[in-house]
């Protein structure tokens, strides 16, 4: 298939810019497989559009604060960083914006202060192994000092104090995101207990959502195109749960794309079972889906992995259909959006 097939034009407007608050007041466009019917609600309605026995499986992963501000100390310019992991070594791996050409052993100045990073060399991939001036932990260092890492089509990714805790799940944690698992943004405490007694369980997987996840696909053909890697686990308890709902008869729902790689990456080996380490399955149509009979997921952009992922699991020609509805009846659209459920 080739990638411009999922192409879709966007009015601007139409790119949320805050959340919706209550988180449960967002749209919901429901699109059933079945009759290929496309249907619009609440996503406060979520109980009623779900069947007794069925499990949402929530990715509780926790956004780092991992976007870092400064200015290299050579020059006085400014400078802006993304944490995305520490190696074995120690060494941060960054993606760097800067003018200019940044060269190893500069010392970037990190805002404010007095946190220094020392870059040490430039990988394959154009990102920068740092050195950080500070002891501790990556999670304790970017508490100190880094922002909310929102993606750039929101506010061109100038974050507020209120983004800390929206641009979060209220189940999040375990720390090591550098983007939320959005999908799960909409829920609320009071929704999980309106879910739970109407006898809709859940249970928990962690993803850790990489920078991978935003990156447009550039080959013509999808098939060609090499996934990113990301760090997950499904625990005992998550793989029993699973099991007891299919023992019911009841759906497993994933909540986020995110949810729905770590499902499939275990059912992939065999049966589930407790599992951890690290995926790069990439997801597009056509794809046999082994785990995942229902899904929860908001609207994403062109040519990305996510959006093959969705047209795999509901029908290209079905997606197409929903996303062209979504645009015409002014559904937000991506992190901060609306959701859709796939049924």
């Amino acid at each position: 298939m080739e990638t411009d097939y999922l192409h879709y034009d966007l009015p601007p407007h139409l790119i949320a810019q805050e959340p919706c608050e209550p988180r449960d007041q967002a749209r919901l466009l429901v699109v059933r497989r079945s009759g290929a019917t496309i249907a619009h609600h609440v996503f406060r309605d979520l109980p009623g559009l779900l069947t007794p026995g069925d499990l949402l499986v929530l990715n509780d992963t926790r956004v780092l604060p991992a976007r870092l501000l400064g200015r290299r100390q050579r020059t006085g310019g400014k400078w802006e960083g993304l944490y995305l992991r520490q190696l074995p070594s120690g060494l941060w791996e960054l993606l760097c914006q800067t003018r200019g050409r940044l060269t190893s052993g500069e010392t970037i100045d990190v805002e404010p202060g007095p946190l220094r990073l020392r870059l040490v060399e430039k990988t394959t991939e154009g990102h920068w192994l740092v050195h950080p001036s500070e002891p501790g932990s990556p999670p304790e260092i970017l508490a100190a000092y880094g922002q909310t890492p929102l993606p750039p089509y929101i506010r061109k990714g100038r974050a507020v104090p209120a983004d800390r805790e929206r641009y979060q799940t209220v189940y999040a944690r375990q720390t090591g995101a550098v983007a939320a698992p959005t999908a799960g943004l909409h829920f609320t405490p009071e929704l999980l207990d309106r879910l739970k007694q109407r006898g809709i369980e859940h249970t928990f997987v962690t993803l850790h959502v990489g920078l991978g996840t935003f990156q447009p696909i550039q080959t013509d053909d999808v098939s060609q195109h090499t996934m990113h890697q990301e760090c997950g686990e499904l625990s005992g308890e998550a793989a029993a749960a699973i099991a007891r709902c299919r023992q019911g008869g009841g759906r497993v729902v994933a909540v986020g794309t995110t949810s729905v790689r770590l499902l499939e990456t275990v059912a992939a080996t065999g049966a589930m079972r407790p599992w951890s380490g690290e995926t790069s399955l990439y997801i597009f149509p056509p794809y046999p889906f082994r785990a995942v009979d229902a899904l929860i997921t908001n609207f994403h952009l062109p040519r990305t992995s996510l959006l093959l992922l969705v047209a795999a699991f509901a029908g290209v020609d079905l997606i197409r259909q929903a996303y062209k509805t979504a645009v015409e009846e002014a559904y937000r659209f991506f992190s901060y959006g609306d959701a859709t459920l796939i049924l």
